[in-house]
C-alpha cells in the first residue's frame, strides 16, 4: 500500500494538487452526465412532438445542451488524463481497465446521442418514442459502473 501512496505524490507534495484535479474531474463528470440523463429524455419529447415549431424548439435544445455536455465530456477527459499523468500506476489496475473500457462505451453513448439529433432534426413526422424510452435509461448503468469502480476498486 506504500508504493500505491507514493505513486500519487503524496511524498513530494503533490497530494493537493492531485485533488483539485480530482474535484475538477467529478465536478465535470457532473456536468457531462446532467447532460446525458437530459438529452435523451428531449429526444422523446421531440419524437412526439406534432407540430413543426415543437420540433424546431427541440432540435435547438438538443444542439444546445450537446454542445454543453461536450465540454463536460472534455474536460473529464482533460482532468482524468492529467490524474493519469500524476500516478500511471492506475494502469496496471483491473478496476481502472475495467473504468476505461466503460468510458470507451459511454463514449459510442455520447456519439449515438449526435445520431439522434440529426436524425430527429431531419424527420418532420411524429416518431415512436418507444426505444428512445430505453435509449434514456443507458446512463445510469454506465454512471453506477464507474462511479462503484473508482470508489470500491476491486
Amino acid at each position: 500500500m506504500r508504493d500505491a501512496f507514493h505513486s500519487f505524490g503524496h511524498d513530494t507534495g503533490m497530494s493537493s494538487y492531485y485533488l483539485w484535479l480530482k474535484g475538477l474531474h467529478i465536478a465535470f463528470m457532473v456536468t457531462w452526465f446532467a447532460g446525458l440523463f437530459y438529452l435523451p429524455r428531449l429526444f422523446i419529447y421531440h419524437a412526439e412532438a406534432a407540430d413543426a415549431p415543437g420540433r424546431e424548439r427541440f432540435s435547438v435544445m438538443e444542439f444546445r445542451l450537446f454542445a454543453i455536455m461536450t465540454i463536460g465530456a472534455a474536460l473529464t477527459v482533460l482532468f482524468g488524463l492529467l490524474m493519469l499523468g500524476v500516478n500511471l500506476a492506475l494502469l496496471d489496475m483491473r478496476w481502472f481497465q475495467v473504468k476505461v473500457l466503460l468510458l470507451a462505451g459511454l463514449f459510442a453513448y455520447h456519439y449515438r446521442c449526435y445520431r439522434w439529433i440529426k436524425i430527429l432534426r431531419a424527420s418532420d413526422a411524429t416518431q415512436d418514442s418507444r426505444w428512445l424510452r430505453w435509449f434514456n435509461e443507458i446512463p445510469v448503468v454506465f454512471l453506477l459502473g464507474i462511479i462503484l469502480l473508482a470508489v470500491v476498486k476491486p
